[in-house]
């Protein structure tokens, strides 16, 4: 049986590693319109505990999950579960200015 590896997302929430697609900001006008379709079809998972989004996660799933933690730090905790580590090359918004 394959162990699954769950990322937290904040508050106590948790998701599958694996099954992640994308991890996106939520400022954009297509994802505010991906995040409307997906609360429309009953795909949508308000996970920030009422504090404001700050990155929304794709899943496999179709599923898009809203997240009150940064998308950097989900990066940065995907890298680590992964034995990875994400390094200024690897996004360019973790360069130091």
């Amino acid at each position: 049986m394959h162990r699954k590896n769950l990322l937290n997302i904040g508050f106590g929430n948790r998701i599958v590693a694996e099954d992640i697609i994308a991890v996106v900001s939520p400022a954009s006008a297509p994802v505010k319109r991906m995040k409307d379709e997906a609360k429309k079809a009953g795909r949508l998972v308000d996970a920030t505990q009422g504090r404001k989004t700050r990155s929304v996660i794709v899943m496999a799933s179709n599923h898009v999950i809203l997240s009150a933690i940064h998308t950097e730090t989900i990066s940065q905790r995907f890298a680590a579960i992964n034995g990875n580590r994400l390094g200024p090359d690897d996004d360019p918004d973790l360069m130091p200015e």
